[in-house]
């Protein structure tokens, strides 16, 4: 792995991975936290409570948009970094990025 341009792919498509991880992480949690809330306003729980449970919810949805620009970001530079360097093509880390680019493109809305 001595060619400096096989260490860049493999930078970039572990920036892609943690972010589209990141994004599929923030999605749930703040599935689990809505339903926390439902559950505590059900069960009458106090209004103080509940209201730090929403402030919890409220951040949860704020790093979804910011993730997914962070991930359009790193998607944009692997993918020109794959083309501009596709005689690499053979090796295992332009394979790795190929993969991370479709995991992430799955997690990103489509435009």
């Amino acid at each position: 792995m001595a060619d400096p341009r096989v260490k860049q792919i493999k930078i970039k498509t572990g920036v892609v991975k943690r972010l589209t991880k990141e994004k599929v992480a923030y999605e749930k949690e703040v599935v689990k936290t809505e339903e926390k809330v439902e559950k505590m306003k059900a069960e009458n729980k106090d209004e103080y409570e509940v209201k730090k449970m929403i402030e919890v919810l409220q951040e949860s949805k704020m790093m979804i948009p910011d993730t997914l620009k962070r991930l359009n970001t790193a998607y944009a530079d692997l993918e020109n970094l794959l083309n501009k360097e596709e005689d690499l093509n053979e090796t295992e880390e332009y394979k790795a990025g190929k993969t991370a680019l479709e995991e992430a493109k799955a997690v990103m809305p489509s435009s």
